[in-house]
């Protein structure tokens, strides 16, 4: 991104999913259960915000999706779709889904139902949740590890890496081992497991590893500029240092040097919330830029000091308050927020403007819209 914007600060947000459906001119169901619905929206809405990336954080679909539909119950904020295997979706006009199992479906297992080797890659976002085993949207049985990632995955990609100008950094979505984790036992029960049973833990997140490796492995030959690791959980709210240290620095390493190792593609990092703490850490993984950078209240990393410790190290994308600011602030405490960090992120570069964590569903189009504006005036190199 650097390099297709050499005079300015590039600018790149990620938005909820719900500013896609509330925005982009295409309906939730589109968006959400479609790749080219989804890949619509991404390149609509960078254009219109004249973003220099986009991140494609959900998996392709597959183009036989309304076959499963039996209906679909349509309200003013909120649609239910009935699928033809028992269960349904709450679709919010500016929310993600959330799916319901059929009745009798297995609970989330506990530690001691799980076989590691019956783990590879858990999606939060495919189209029927996380179950165990977990098995792709409506199919019966889980996939062998040589077969496990479906043709279709890769279509949204493709579909962004079609529609958007080529001098847009596209970039693609993997979840770290540890995330993964969360997703499958919980986020109660998973910090627990590190205590209760830390060498079946361990066992697991080998297994998650493997899987992640490959699913980023096969976007970078579609032809991704970068790859995001989304570790959301590995922050002070959720664990320690030392069990980062243990559990998500490791394999995060095997994983950044996997996806460098593929091809010419940068990897970098998403944590929220209190990671002031662990900037260090997470530079062992060698990942090469740090994703969100959540500022106080909302996190713990103020930009210039960060800026000091990462600068040389990591690019640093973010932290711009999305609630305080991008939300609810003033015009007027907008533009002065980015102002101070466009002074304290450019020099030397390695900064990408940005809000700290996803945009959220409400926040106004011209607020958005300004970003790429202030940079323009206040953003360029000398």
């Amino acid at each position: 991104m650097a390099l297709a914007m050499p005079d300015r600060v590039p600018v790149m947000c990620q938005l909820a999913l719900g500013h896609y459906f509330l925005h982009a001119g295409l309906s939730p169901f589109e968006i959400w259960f479609t790749s080219e619905g989804f890949a619509e929206a991404l390149v609509r809405l960078q254009e219109r915000y004249r973003f220099d990336g986009i991140l494609v954080n959900l998996p392709g679909r597959p183009g036989d999706i309304e076959r499963h539909v039996d209906r679909i119950d349509r309200g003013e904020s909120e649609d239910v779709i009935h699928w033809r295997n028992g269960g349904s979706s709450r679709l919010p006009h500016d929310d993600n889904a959330h799916y319901s199992p059929p009745p009798g479906t297995p609970a989330v297992p506990g530690l001691e139902d799980i076989d590691p080797d019956a783990l590879f890659y858990i999606e939060p976002w495919d189209v029927t949740g996380v179950g165990y085993p977990f098995t792709w949207d409506f199919e019966q049985v889980p996939r062998p590890d040589v077969d496990f990632f479906p043709p279709y995955c890769a279509d949204t990609i493709e579909a962004v890496l079609r529609r958007a100008d080529d001098r847009v950094s596209v970039h693609s979505e993997v979840f770290s081992p540890f995330s993964q984790w969360l997703e499958l036992v919980g986020y109660e029960a998973g910090p627990i497991s590190l205590l209760d049973d830390p060498a079946k833990v361990h066992a697991c997140l080998e297994r998650l590893t493997a899987g992640a490796i490959e699913l980023a492995r096969r976007q970078v030959r579609c032809g991704v500029d970068a790859v995001l690791i989304s570790s959301a959980f590995a922050g002070a709210g959720f664990i320690s240092r030392n069990h980062y240290a243990e559990f998500v620095l490791p394999y995060e390493r095997r994983l950044a040097e996997a996806i460098k190792a593929e091809g010419n593609v940068f990897v970098y990092t998403h944590t929220c919330g209190a990671i002031g703490d662990r900037l260090n850490l997470m530079i062992e993984t060698g990942t090469q830029g740090i994703d969100t950078l959540d500022p106080p209240p909302l996190g713990t990393v103020e930009l210039d000091q960060a800026k000091g410790f990462l600068a040389g190290k990591a690019f640093i994308k973010g932290n711009i308050d999305p609630v305080n600011t991008l939300l609810s602030g003033t015009r007027e405490r907008l533009i002065e927020d980015v102002r101070w960090r466009l002074e304290v992120g450019k020099p030397g570069g390695g900064y990408i403007l940005s809000s700290a964590c996803s945009v959220a569903p409400h926040v106004e189009p011209e607020r958005l819209a300004m970003l790429t504006d202030l940079a323009e005036q206040y953003g360029t190199y000398e």
